[in-house]
């Protein structure tokens, strides 16, 4: 981890699950509702959450870093 992540203030960190750094506000992982995880980690979680296989996720990321 490069910064102190907490909620909702913009980071510059290591996402812990995915291993990437990223910069911009974390998310709340849902398996905790405390810890801080990267965009892309929330959003995997929130998709999975609802089913989704993982290469179904990986695609709505794809799209999602495509508007960005």
């Amino acid at each position: 981890m490069l910064a102190r992540m907490d909620a909702g203030k913009p980071v510059l960190a290591v996402a812990l699950n995915a291993g990437k750094s990223y910069s911009g506000r974390p998310a709340l992982s849902r398996v905790d509702n405390t810890t801080p995880i990267c965009p892309d980690c929330g959003t995997r979680e929130a998709l999975d959450a609802i089913g989704m296989v993982a290469e179904e996720q990986e695609e709505i990321i794809v799209e999602i870093h495509k508007h960005m």
